[in-house]
């Protein structure tokens, strides 16, 4: 018992060891004049400083002293030393593997001389207010997490903070936003996979315009041109030298694939990456004026992506220019989402087509360019450090596209693929993967950061959103003035139409030898599609299509399909033809909305489905009783609905497409079997491995119901009226580094908060999606935050985030936001001095 009483004593104490001072008086090196520090009831810090400089020292200071591990995990990531954190980890090393051939530190040092002075001299101040903190402070001081790698790994004081470390941070954010690059690989995979018919491949990729559903902007009062290029029909792939057909090049293009799994996820993957962001004019609101909503749908995780924070000079002027709120991310100065004293804007992820694989013609260290030149690659070692392990050369390869990554970490299996003989004959080389990707040019999205949080106009944000490059967002806006706003930034690449065999698009991988194929430039800034104050009187922008195809600059032809966006322009409409003005507290009701389309589209089919009497049925029966199709997280029709929507994809799909293809569920396949389900002789509906039977539709429909039943006894037990939507869909928040796999179960426990059942779903508004393919209801991704501005009163706005503000596990703050954002509340969020002063509940002072 004394033993137990002793480790436990430990063990609590080593846990508090790095919890911060919130109140009293502390020294800062570097700091002009004094700066205070208020947080709320939740820990939220809002920062009073009288320059711009001790402002952004100071946020970098709190930042440390709230998430510092985090920040180092970060950084250990971007600079492919991810190794030399956590030790000899076989994934560890991969992920370094493939940093290092994407070269994210070095085009951030690249990036860091484009910059503004102002932007490079906030970046050095924040570093400054970082490397204060952890002066003369141990390891174990600074985050508990050290503390357990030191049992396993040598842990040494951290390495100073570098403005590098905070602009690499931007390609981490920008590699998880990137757009459509699993699309352009899944379908040269499949072509391979269903006979090399492209048609068939084409079915598994809708256009958006079939969705139904609108684009964000109306393009008759956008004002741009017709489309700068078009989509050519799909065609095969002859004109590459038969490389579709070539099993060579599905060895190269899987093993790219493996490669760039590897990346650790930062911000989110997969399906339910996107967001919804709307803003609504005035004349229908209650107060006449504007009211913004914004929830970005990422990756969930302890601690979560958002730092909430308010940054005040106190006299804003030309010298100090900022009094902004909202949410940044720790490593990073300023604020990337919130508002300021006259504007406030909402960012989701735009999912323009910026990267694309070109196919190469490789001899030795050679690739082919044109019919006959043989060029040589640009190579250099890069040496990967190992805790506890012998150091790794990596050998990192490039075309003038872009890195190799087919070779990144399948290096013997390529070395035979590159021996063999091919189709062509040997003196054309092998087949490589080269990546071209707008991040990997240094750019200047940190100034736009800034620029947004001084923006105070319309103009204002278009301008600043000409540098936010990297990764392409969608914004909306609004003025405390009455407007309202989208804007489009970006660097969206142009690519010439080829005539030919080969998609010139962007959607398909392309063959690197000809030049035709290759960036002919970028889409100017003034070409980006924007609007200000629009007839209609609000903006969706929720990851749909941006205008009409043809219309505009092309940006990607891979759209999420708009049913989210579909949903909330009915919500704001229903209320506005009820002659019905909208109030902040709609906006909150709205984001929390769990009405499935998919329930929409498929019950009404589903029930017509005759199953035999009893046992089979009694799930088919709590679909015929559920009208109002909601993914609450008591529902037991919206349980057995998810099994069967789980079920009906894979057992139309898994028998004909490769393991990385298996459906996830999000958008894109609901609009694949809305395509199917007028054809009840789709090939897709056939079971292959059923080799003496072919299947139709209904066979399809009986089996995924009945399977459906059979799996929710299993899960949920047998008496259906017991059934919870919530009981299989659950969010289970996992430490940074932790909280997987092999971690021993009672520090896992320790460092992940307990499982919370929630409602929604893929593609519902309340977007706490699940993937398919894994067979878990899990949440893999949702609502990272959910805001709500009020900008007749800014004082009225409110905020959540899925965690809270400190990443301590030990701390009051590691989770206390968890249980309201998974029922729906949220917080108030002061911003005038008033408001913070009223909700004050600890001061520090942070002297020279």
């Amino acid at each position: 018992m004394l033993v137990l009483v002793a480790l436990t004593t430990f063990g609590w104490l080593t846990a508090r060891r790095p919890l911060p001072e919130y109140s009293g008086e502390i020294q800062v090196e570097g700091l002009s004049s004094d700066v205070r520090v208020s947080r709320d009831a939740q820990g939220v810090p809002q920062i009073y400083a009288d320059s711009a400089e001790d402002l952004f020292r100071a946020q970098g200071y709190v930042h440390a002293q709230d998430r510092f591990f985090e920040m180092d995990y970060r950084r250990h990531v971007t600079a492919g030393r991810l190794a030399e954190l956590v030790g000899n980890n076989p994934d560890a090393i991969q992920a370094d593997m493939v940093t290092r051939t994407f070269g994210w530190r070095h085009v951030a040092e690249e990036e860091f001389n484009l910059l503004d002075d102002t932007t490079r001299q906030y970046l050095q101040a924040y570093a400054d207010g970082v490397n204060a903190y952890l002066k003369n402070r141990s390891p174990t001081e600074t985050a508990v997490e050290y503390t357990v790698l030191d049992v396993s790994v040598e842990v040494n004081a951290p390495e100073t903070w570098d403005p590098i470390d905070s602009l690499a941070w931007l390609k981490a954010m920008a590699w998880d936003l990137r757009g459509n690059y699993d699309d352009e690989l899944d379908r040269a995979l499949a072509y391979g996979t269903l006979n090399n018919d492209a048609s068939r491949v084409a079915e598994l990729f809708p256009a958006y315009s079939g969705s139904g559903n609108a684009p964000i902007l109306d393009p008759a009062e956008v004002g741009l041109p017709q489309a700068t290029q078009q989509t050519p029909a799909t065609q095969t792939s002859s004109g590459t030298g038969g490389a579709y057909q070539s099993p060579h090049l599905t060895e190269a293009l899987e093993s790219a694939q493996r490669a760039l799994d590897a990346v650790p996820v930062q911000i989110a993957r997969g399906e339910g990456t996107g967001s919804n962001s709307w803003v609504v004019s005035g004349q229908y609101t209650e107060s006449g004026k504007p009211l913004l909503a914004n929830d970005p749908h990422l990756d969930l995780a302890a601690p979560g992506i958002w730092a909430q924070v308010g940054l005040h000079c106190n006299q804003v002027g030309p010298e100090c220019p900022f009094d902004v709120s909202g949410f940044s991310f720790s490593g990073f100065p300023g604020v990337i989402i919130g508002h300021n004293a006259d504007i406030s804007w909402g960012l989701t992820n735009m999912g323009a087509d910026v990267t694309d694989f070109f196919i190469e013609r490789v001899r030795n260290d050679t690739y082919l360019r044109g019919a006959d030149q043989w060029v040589e690659m640009e190579k250099e070692t890069e040496v990967i450090r190992v805790d506890g392990g012998s150091p790794v050369d990596l050998e990192v390869r490039r075309t003038v596209h872009g890195p190799i990554v087919s070779t990144v970490m399948d290096e013997a299996t390529m070395d035979a693929v590159r021996n063999s003989p091919t189709e062509t004959g040997t003196e054309l080389g092998q087949y490589e993967i080269s990546l071209q990707w707008t991040a990997l040019q240094p750019g200047r999205t940190a100034d736009a950061v800034f620029e947004m949080n001084r923006a105070k106009t319309p103009a204002d944000m278009k301008a600043a959103a000409a540098k936010f490059e990297v990764p392409s967002q969608n914004i909306v806006f609004a003025t405390t003035d009455g407007h309202i706003g989208y804007q489009a930034p970006g660097k969206i690449p142009v690519r010439a139409s080829v005539p030919g065999a080969v998609e010139s698009d962007g959607a398909w991988p392309r063959p690197g030898w000809d030049p035709r194929y290759d960036w002919t430039g970028y889409v100017a800034p003034a070409q980006m599609p924007g609007v200000v104050d629009p007839k209609e009187g609000f903006i969706v922008a929720a990851n749909q299509a941006v205008l009409p195809s043809g219309s505009g600059p092309f940006i990607t032809r891979d759209w999420d399909y708009g049913y989210r966006s579909e949903r909330i322009r009915t919500l704001i409409s229903q209320r506005i033809a009820e002659g019905r003005k909208l109030t902040a507290a709609d906006m909150s009701e709205f984001q929390l909305d769990q009405w499935s389309v998919f329930a929409e589209t498929l019950v009404p089919v589903l029930t017509e489905v005759e199953l035999p009497a009893g046992y089979d049925s009694d799930g088919q029966k709590l679909l015929a009783d559920w009208d109002d199709y909601s993914m609450d997280p008591d529902s037991a029709a919206a349980a057995y609905f998810a099994a069967v929507w789980r079920n009906l994809l894979e057992i139309t799909f898994n028998d004909e497409l490769p393991q990385s293809m298996w459906p996830d569920g999000g958008s894109r396949w609901l609009a694949v079997i809305q395509g199917m389900l007028d054809n009840p002789n789709d090939a897709f509906w056939d079971d292959r491995s059923t080799v003496a039977v072919v299947e139709s539709r209904d066979q399809v429909l009986t089996e995924a119901l009945v399977s459906a039943r059979q799996d929710l006894t299993v899960e949920l037990g047998k008496d259906t009226s017991d059934w919870e939507w919530g009981t299989l869909h659950q969010l289970k928040l996992r430490h940074l580094v932790l909280g997987g796999p092999g971690i021993p179960t009672p520090l896992a426990a320790y460092m992940n908060p307990a499982p919370v059942k929630v409602g929604g779903g893929t593609s519902v508004v309340n977007a706490t999606a699940w993937d398919a393919a894994s067979g878990s209801f899990d949440v893999t991704s949702g609502p990272s935050m959910r805001m709500v501005v009020d900008l007749a009163d800014l004082d009225a706005s409110t905020w959540v985030v899925v965690t809270g503000t400190s990443a301590h596990p030990a701390s009051a703050h590691y989770d206390d936001q968890l249980e309201a954002w998974a029922t729906g509340e949220t917080f108030p969020w002061p911003s005038s001095p008033e408001a913070v002063a009223a909700a004050q509940q600890d001061e520090l002072t942070l002297t020279p």
